[in-house]
C-alpha cells in the first residue's frame, strides 16, 4: 500500500487494522516453544522489550515515524548460516512490497551484518535498520535463539501477530503469507454514514458521513476538504456544499452533516467527501469517499 491515492471505500465502523470483508489470514505458525520469545497477542515496542540489552545500529535506531502504519518484522540471524542467507531474500522481498518495516538483528560484527543486511543502505533507508555486535549476541541468548532465522511480526497496533522460530520452509511460507494478508488489511481510514430510510414531510432529514483516520495519521491542513450533496430539487437542504470550516474535526474524526426536508415521495441522495491526511514523516495522502441514501417521505 502506498500512502498516496487510496481508492474510495464505504465501510462500517471498524478498527483500522482488519476491516470487515478482508480475506481470512492464513493459519499462523504454531506458537513458539522458545521461552524467551514473545507470544502472539503480546505488546512489543518498536525498540524491543524493556529488558532487551542496549544495541549498536548500522543505521539509525528504529524510527517510530518511519514505522508508523507498517507491519514490523524483527528478524534475527547469524552470518554464514545457509538458512539465514535464504531467508534474507524473503525479507527483502517483503520489504520491497511496501508497508513493512524491518528491524534486523545480526549476531556478529558490523562486517558480518553487512552480509545479511536487508536494508541495503540507500535501497531501504527509512524502511528499517540493522543491529549487530555484543548486544545482539546477548539478546539471542536472552530470547533463546540459537542461530536463526527467527522472526517476530508485529501488527500496526503494536501487538505480536506471530513468531516464527525456525528456518523451516513451511513456517517461513506461512509467515510470509500472514505478513502479506496483514499488510492488505491496513487501512488509512474507515467510513460510516447516517441517513433516514423513511420520514414525514415535517421531519428534519439528517445526512452525515464520518471519517475515522488510523491512529498514525492526522488530517492535513494543506489539502482542501469538501463535502458535496447531490439531491433532487424538491429536497431542500441547509447546504449542499461544505468546506473545512463547516465540517467537524475532532482529533482523527471528521464529520460532514447537512439537514434537509422533502415533500411526499421517494428519493435518493448522494454525498461525496474529500480530504487530505499526513503520516508522522509528513508524507501526504488524499482520501475520497461517499454514500448514497434512499428514503421515502410519507404523510
Amino acid at each position: 500500500m502506498l500512502v498516496l491515492g487510496f481508492a474510495s471505500t464505504v465501510a462500517s465502523a471498524q478498527p483500522q487494522t482488519s476491516p470487515s470483508g478482508t480475506p481470512a489470514a492464513p493459519a499462523a505458525p504454531a506458537a513458539s516453544s522458545t521461552p524467551g520469545l514473545p507470544k502472539a497477542g503480546d505488546t512489543l515496542p518498536l525498540t524491543g522489550a524493556a529488558d532487551w540489552p542496549k544495541l549498536q545500529w548500522s543505521y539509525n535506531v528504529p524510527n517510530a515515524n518511519d514505522a508508523a502504519g507498517k507491519v514490523v518484522i524483527h528478524w534475527f540471524c547469524t552470518s554464514k548460516v545457509a538458512a539465514c542467507i535464504d531467508d534474507l531474500a524473503r525479507i527483502v522481498t517483503l520489504r520491497e512490497a511496501g508497508s513493512v518495516y524491518i528491524v534486523a538483528y545480526i549476531n556478529g560484527s558490523q562486517r558480518d551484518s553487512k552480509k545479511l543486511d536487508p536494508i541495503r543502505e540507500s535501497e531501504g533507508v527509512g524502511r528499517g535498520t540493522v543491529a549487530y555486535g555484543p548486544g545482539v549476541k546477548k539478546l539471542f541468548k536472552q530470547l533463546g535463539i540459537a542461530k536463526g532465522p527467527a522472526s517476530i511480526v508485529v501488527d500496526v497496533d503494536g501487538k505480536v501477530k506471530l513468531v516464527a522460530a525456525s528456518g523451516d520452509i513451511n513456517e517461513l511460507d506461512s509467515r510470509d503469507a500472514i505478513v502479506k494478508s496483514t499488510v492488505e488489511a491496513i487501512k488509512p481510514y474507515t467510513t460510516t454514514n447516517e441517513g433516514p430510510t423513511t420520514a414525514k414531510p415535517t421531519d428534519k432529514l439528517v445526512f452525515a458521513i464520518n471519517i475515522q483516520l488510523a491512529s498514525w495519521l492526522k488530517f492535513s491542513d494543506k489539502t482542501p476538504m469538501s463535502f458535496v450533496l447531490s439531491a433532487a430539487k424538491d429536497v431542500k437542504c441547509d447546504a449542499t456544499t461544505l468546506g473545512r470550516d463547516k465540517m467537524k474535526i475532532d482529533g482523527r474524526s471528521l464529520t460532514a452533516q447537512v439537514t434537509c426536508t422533502a415533500p411526499k415521495g421517494s428519493y435518493q441522495v448522494r454525498g461525496d467527501i474529500r480530504f487530505g491526511y499526513e503520516t508522522p514523516d509528513r508524507t501526504t495522502g488524499l482520501g475520497t469517499d461517499g454514500a448514497s441514501w434512499k428514503f421515502e417521505v410519507k404523510p
